[in-house]
């Protein structure tokens, strides 16, 4: 696959563009990760991670950068013992994670159509 993308995107002035737009197009069946409060869910296999293959996997980045990341570190920061437990239930830590979902979703929703809208635009103009 990689073989033929290589090949697909050229060595023209649209070639980086192509790239983007390809690779991304091809990534998008992917399944999305999802945020959620492990105390909700009883069924630990969801927190296994497919690819990684291991049973209990979480992610996060720099707490400057999402709201999300914030909770994640304060929740791991608090079940590791180096801070004060967190003050929140169960349900309102699903809530945040539902309400962080449906913004990634909205925004990764907003991207696929702007690549779709470039797509079309270069397809059009390309001769």
């Amino acid at each position: 696959l990689q073989k033929s993308l290589s090949e697909t995107f050229g060595a023209d002035k649209y070639s980086r563009a192509r790239k983007e737009v390809l690779t991304y197009m091809f990534s998008r069946p992917m399944q999305m990760a999802l945020y959620f409060c492990t105390g909700v869910l009883e069924d630990e296999t969801l927190f296994h991670h497919y690819a990684l293959n291991v049973p209990f996997y979480t992610h996060f980045t720099s707490p400057i950068r999402r709201y999300a990341d914030i909770i994640v570190h304060r929740l791991l920061s608090a079940s590791l013992g180096a801070r004060s437990p967190i003050r929140m239930e169960k349900k309102a830590i699903q809530k945040q994670a539902d309400h962080c979902n449906d913004r990634k979703m909205a925004s990764k929703r907003v991207q696929e159509l702007s690549a779709d809208l470039f797509f079309s635009i270069f397809v059009r103009v390309r001769p």
